[in-house]
């Protein structure tokens, strides 16, 4: 893609979308943030807009990381507004671009989706090309991704990122992961032998910029560490970086009385593998848990 370029992002001022404008500036780029006021002090955005008055003309991509967060109980109103954050609002973003002059339309949009589209898979090895798993997240990630990839019959190169754990300062699952470690009330979730596909949330910027500027990568990615984690593993790993213990264990039973549906969220695990980033190019500057926890505890 070439510089100087403006990039749309939704989800601006989400704990992904907020740093990426920055890093896009410093390329040469051009960022126009979307957000529900219109208005932000994101450093980077030099241009805002709301989701009701989209004007995608005359820029080069989108990225899409809009979506109401998952980690609450998953009751019908909640639902509703997964879906509607999600596809809905990506079915809209397309419309946009068909209903652009061909000359004017962004060339590539990279849209959030997560690794919830394999369900649980038990041990299995879970490249791009592996198909949808069952159940109600996977279900949610397939017509999120089917509205985004609608954006190909236009010319556009899409790019799906299913993202895995995102780990970060200020982040809702570090945040919530060392507060219970902190408090001496770490611990595996149910047997603990569920796989965690994460990430540090600098490489996945990383990788999102990467996928911006790349002439090949198209397709579902994911946006994982090359070494996915059992959730028993990650959490010695966890509380031996934060020097506290991990004797607790939350079963499976109590996490679906607190949590109701989300729980099947955190028991069923994917182990996700990053081959498309990893055969495009992309290296990974966390590519161990012991590396990412190092950044992030230290």
């Amino acid at each position: 893609m070439p510089t100087p370029c403006r990039i749309a992002i939704m989800g601006v001022t989400g704990f992904i979308g907020k740093e990426l404008p920055a890093l896009l500036a410093h390329q040469g780029a051009r960022v126009t943030g979307v957000s529900r006021s219109g208005k932000g002090t994101v450093n980077g955005v030099d241009l805002w807009q709301t989701p009701e008055k989209l004007d995608l003309s005359g820029h080069s991509a989108i990225i899409n990381l809009a979506g109401e967060r998952i980690d609450q109980r998953w009751t019908q109103k909640n639902r509703r507004k997964f879906y509607e954050s999600r596809v809905e609002f990506t079915r809209q973003v397309v419309k946009h671009i068909r209903e652009l002059p061909e000359q004017d339309r962004p060339r590539l949009l990279i849209n959030g989706s997560a690794v919830g589209y394999y369900g649980n898979r038990g041990d299995e090895v879970l490249p791009e090309s592996s198909a949808p798993g069952s159940g109600y997240l996977a279900e949610l990630c397939r017509e999120w991704e089917d509205a985004a990839c609608e954006a190909e019959k236009f010319g556009v190169r899409v790019v799906t990122l299913r993202t895995g754990v995102v780990l970060g300062k200020g982040g809702p699952a570090f945040q919530k992961l060392s507060a219970a470690f902190k408090l001496g009330l770490g611990g595996k979730l149910g047997n603990g032998q569920q796989w965690m596909p994460w990430i540090h949330v600098d490489d996945l910027r990383s990788a999102i910029i990467h996928a911006a500027w790349s002439g090949t990568l198209a397709g579902p990615v994911n946006g994982v560490a090359p070494t996915p984690e059992r959730n028993v593993d990650f959490t010695r790993k966890l509380a031996a970086a934060m020097h506290r213990p991990a004797v607790f264990s939350v079963p499976a039973f109590a996490l679906k009385l607190v949590l109701g549906d989300f729980a099947s969220a955190l028991l069923e695990g994917q182990r996700a593998l990053p081959v498309a980033l990893e055969k495009d190019g992309f290296t990974f500057q966390f590519p161990s848990l012991e590396s990412a926890l190092s950044d992030l505890v230290g």
